[in-house]
This record gives C-alpha cells, sequence and structure tokens, in this order.
C-alpha cells in the first residue's frame, strides 16, 4: 500500500466500467491499475490517471483490491478462474469486489472458490444510469461479511452516492436483480399505457406531466418514459434488450429457487424477447414501445 492507500485494479471498462473507473483514478490517494480488451476503453483510464494493464496477471499481482465490471456471471468466472486469472495471479488476502450483475448462485460460487485461494469476495452490483455512472452517484447494493464492507464502503464511494450493505454474499445481487426487474416491468408498462393513451386522444406529454401529479408517479416514468420513450430517443451503447434477457433470466431463476412462481417477470421477459426477435437488438431498451405501436 501507498501512504495507506490500497493499491486498486479495475478490470471492465465499457459503459458502465469506463466512467466508474475514472472516477476510482480521479479520486483515489493511491495507484490504480486498469484493463479492457479495448484500447480506446484503455486510453481513456489513463488520461483519468488509471496505470494500464498488458493483462490480468500483472494487475492482479500489484493490487490490494481489484473492482470487476463485466457483461455476466460467465465473464466473471473467467476473469477470476481462467488461465492468467485472479485467482492464480493474486496474493492472499486480495479482495475482489465484483460490481457486474450476476445470478445469485454464481456470486456464491465465486466468493466461495476465491476464499479457497485466500482471497475475499464481496459482489456489488450498481444501479442507475451511465450519467449516474459519470457523476459518481450510483446506487451500490452490497453482498459481504460486515468486516469486509468495513473495508470497500469509502472505495465504493467513489463511485456511488448510496452504498447499501444488503446482507451476507449474493444478496447484493438478490436486491440488484429485484430492483432491474421491477424497473423492466414498470417500463413495460409504461410503454403499454402511452400507447393507449395516445390511441385513446391524449398526448403522450400532457399524459406523462399529468401522471408525474399523481399516484402513478415513478422513477420509470421521470427517466425511461419522459428521456427516452417520449422522444423516441433509444441510443446504441445504452442498456439493450439483450441485457434485461440476461437480469430477467437471473431473477426468473431465483424465484423458482425460493418457491415463488415468477409470473410477472415471464410476461416482461415475453415483450424483451420478442423486441430483440424483431429488430430492436441493441438499442435502449424501453424502445419495446415501438414494439407495442407495431401490434
Amino acid at each position: 500500500m501507498e501512504d495507506g492507500a490500497p493499491t486498486i485494479g479495475f478490470i471492465g471498462l465499457g459503459v458502465m466500467g469506463g466512467p466508474m473507473c475514472r472516477n476510482v483514478a480521479l479520486k483515489h490517494p493511491g495507484p490504480v491499475h486498469a484493463f479492457d480488451l479495448n484500447p480506446a476503453a484503455m486510453r481513456e483510464a489513463a488520461k483519468a490517471g488509471a496505470i494500464a494493464a498488458d493483462s490480468i496477471v500483472p494487475l492482479a499481482a500489484a493490487s490490494d483490491i481489484v473492482f470487476l465490471s463485466l457483461p455476466g456471471g460467465k465473464q466473471v468466472e473467467e476473469v477470476c478462474f481462467g488461465e492468467g486469472g485472479i485467482a492464480a495471479a493474486g496474493r492472499p488476502g486480495l479482495i475482489v469486489v465484483d460490481l457486474s450483475t450476476t445470478s445469485v448462485a454464481a456470486a456464491r460460487g465465486v466468493g466461495a472458490r476465491l476464499a479457497a485461494a485466500g482471497m475475499a469476495f464481496a459482489d456489488a452490483p450498481v444501479a442507475r444510469t451511465r450519467e449516474a455512472a459519470m457523476a459518481g452517484t450510483l446506487s451500490i447494493m452490497v453482498g459481504a461479511s460486515p468486516a469486509l464492507f468495513h473495508k470497500i464502503e469509502r472505495l465504493l464511494r467513489y463511485m456511488g452516492s448510496d452504498v447499501t450493505r444488503c446482507g451476507e454474499v449474493g444478496c447484493g445481487q438478490v436486491v440488484k436483480l429485484i430492483n432491474n426487474t421491477l424497473v423492466f416491468e414498470h417500463v413495460a408498462a409504461l410503454a403499454e399505457m402511452m400507447v393507449v393513451g395516445q390511441r385513446a386522444g391524449v398526448a403522450p406529454e400532457v399524459l406523462l406531466e399529468a401522471v408525474s401529479k399523481g399516484s402513478g408517479d415513478s422513477f420509470v416514468l421521470r427517466n425511461h418514459g419522459m428521456k427516452a420513450m417520449l422522444p423516441r430517443k433509444f441510443p446504441e451503447r445504452s442498456f439493450p434488450p439483450e441485457y434485461v434477457l440476461k437480469d430477467l433470466g437471473y431473477t426468473i431463476e431465483l424465484a423458482q429457487s425460493c418457491g415463488v412462481e415468477p409470473r410477472l417477470p415471464a410476461v416482461a421477459e415475453a415483450y424483451y424477447r420478442s423486441a430483440v426477435e424483431k429488430g430492436l437488438s441493441g438499442r435502449y431498451f424501453p424502445a419495446i414501445i415501438q414494439l407495442i405501436e407495431a401490434g
């Protein structure tokens, strides 16, 4: 450690990981090493002061704490346990904090395998938008022991304004999946009602403004509704329906393991699967309103 500040590694510099790493590099007093397969993302991290690593091996060997921001559980397991992965390259006592969204079972499995290698693990998936990632105002839901949470909380606050310990390993993913599923369901419900309202004679901007003043107001209405569905702005490189399907699959798996039949998630899953099949792949997921309009 440098002057008491741990050396941090950050793996995964994508849509969310890039701005999160930038915040860490700008705010942390010790060294921050970064790695991604995308050279352009590496250059952006370096502009913020991160040290570009050639691979996972030197990054893990140099770090006291490694943050991961990866597409899903498969990639997390590969980075941790694949050839040249963290488990082989890191020192005993290394802390791995996974900011990705994975299944609960995968998070608990990774935690157990890292513990067997003498390393600690926390799942800390993030919520809110890319803009929040850039501003350092994400909501971060953490699954970790109280002692480990105490060690990493101040570092997580480089990236998030709200950091909540949800329970032991895996509980961060439980809360994140429930959060995301509620958003996906609400976006689908709002899209349906926006189309109904317009066809019944109410201008969409009037509908959203009026509902925002009543008990139907919500984060989804003010953000996904007003900022995306109303102006029909569905950019690439935002959260596409393919990612929605990944998270809904994790939620359905979790609900069934708890003895609950996930009827509403299954309806939402059908919507987003149809969106992928009908040409909305790769676009910001509130674009499902176009699927509803098309009938």
